[in-house]
């Protein structure tokens, strides 16, 4: 549902607790800001949920591509209908002057925290949590999308719940080719900035990417020039060390399998998300044994006698 709203207060006030005012939702307090936007925390008093609203203020004219992947997240998430994705249920536009200056995405709130902001999470949960982020993925990539920019604070995790994806604004139909290039440099795959097609194996980059970072604490060389821990240029992305170089605990099987998802060319990298699913769940049944109970489908794994 995307409509047209109005009862807004002034733009200079816009990115506070308390001072929004938007007819429909009851503000309960303000979560946190995302790139040039603003969550709260809200009640549908429609429906009567508890929902994320997610709040974007025209203020210069860069401002548009925030505008458009507000657009593009709604549009996307309204095509997927999976428990590991997070769900976008209104779209309101706010206009002043004839032109759209405010847009307000009421999402459905996971209580979680992203994968950035735990503190610390054991080999068994980073193995059921990626496990479940490619699960989503996977249902993301049949529905013919790629997400294109999975990192840390793109995966919310909650013991209880399981995870969520989020942040579906750069995300595109597979065999797209971007104009510009958009993504995380810690995570960008080298054919999103050498704008080349994306496909489902953009997501296994950026997966592995991601896998790596929660593995060792480093993040691996891309194709963007930046300094890093490693102090290598573009040109040295063979020479980093793999997660089992790093530290001999983690599994081979675990690091054989990040450091191919991160191989330059797509073709190289494992051929479908199913196939890391089925790999992962070897690793974790190895840990866990019988006590684990998988369900690619329905809810998030669980381990029967775990604390």
């Amino acid at each position: 549902m995307a409509t047209t709203k109005g009862n807004f207060l002034p733009t200079h006030l816009a990115m506070g607790t308390k001072d929004i005012d938007i007819d429909g939702f009851r503000i309960l307090r303000k979560l946190g800001n995302g790139a040039r936007t603003a969550i709260y925390l809200a009640i549908d008093e429609e429906t009567r949920q508890t929902v994320a609203l997610k709040r974007a203020v025209m203020e210069a004219p860069e401002d548009s591509r925030i505008f458009e992947q507000v657009r593009l997240e709604y549009k996307i998430a309204r095509q997927i209908d999976h428990p590991y994705i997070r769900k976008c249920n209104k779209l309101f536009r706010v206009r002043r002057f004839l032109k759209v200056q405010e847009l307000f995405l009421a999402m459905e709130f996971f209580e979680g925290q992203s994968l950035e902001d735990h503190q610390r999470l054991s080999l068994g949960d980073i193995l059921l949590v990626f496990r479940m982020v490619a699960v989503g993925l996977n249902a993301m990539h049949e529905r013919g999308f790629v997400h294109c920019d999975i990192k840390p604070n793109n995966i919310l995790f909650s013991r209880q719940e399981g995870v969520k994806i989020i942040d579906l604004g750069q995300s595109c139909r597979i065999g797209e080719i971007k104009k510009r290039i958009q993504g995380t440099p810690d995570y960008i795959a080298p054919e999103q900035v050498r704008r080349e097609h994306l496909s489902h194996r953009t997501d296994i980059f950026n997966l592995g990417a991601t896998m790596y970072w929660a593995l060792t604490g480093r993040n691996i060389p891309t194709l963007i020039p930046k300094k890093n821990e490693f102090d290598l240029s573009p040109s040295d992305r063979a020479d980093y060390k793999s997660p089992h170089e790093l530290y001999t605990p983690i599994p081979v099987e675990l690091s054989d399998l990040v450091m191919q998802c991160v191989q330059d060319k797509p073709s190289d990298r494992p051929a479908n998300m199913s196939e890391i699913v089925e790999r992962l769940d070897l690793m974790i049944r190895a840990i866990f044994g019988s006590k684990i109970s998988l369900n690619a489908a329905g809810k998030h794994p669980t381990l029967s006698n775990r604390s």
